[in-house]
């Protein structure tokens, strides 16, 4: 079983930059595909990004396109979600997860491996 601690959360004004940490345990993590969720007060937890087990190929929702980056450090077993231009829509708790295989598959339709970390909140102000 893979643990999964996300960090770097906070609060920011409307246009300001985050970046989030997910450290994650076990010796199989640079073999995962990794990505990132998030769930605002009262809606469904929704896919944010996802990252193929070498870093070549990302993946992102619509909504982040082009403000989010998603990278990975296999030899610090981190994944990392660069937020930039952030919008009060992007409030939300984040979480990490992964998927048993190098690529991002049924990450991308919220399947995810693991249980659920604590996530991170994010509150972004107008």
């Amino acid at each position: 079983q893979v643990q999964l601690v996300e960090s770097g959360g906070g609060l920011v004004q409307a246009g300001e930059s985050l970046r989030l940490s997910c450290a994650a345990s076990g010796r199989t993590f640079s073999t995962y595909a990794m990505g990132w969720f998030r769930q605002a007060p009262g809606k469904e937890r929704e896919f944010v990004a996802a990252i193929s087990w070498s870093g070549g190929n990302t993946y992102y929702a619509a909504s982040v396109k082009g403000r989010f980056t998603i990278s990975r450090d296999n030899a610090k077993n981190t994944v990392y979600l660069q937020m930039n231009s952030l919008k009060p829509e992007d409030t939300a708790v984040y979480y990490c997860n992964a998927e048993r295989r190098s690529q991002p598959l049924r990450l991308l339709d919220g399947l995810v491996a693991f249980d659920w970390g604590q996530g991170t909140q994010v509150t972004v102000s107008s």
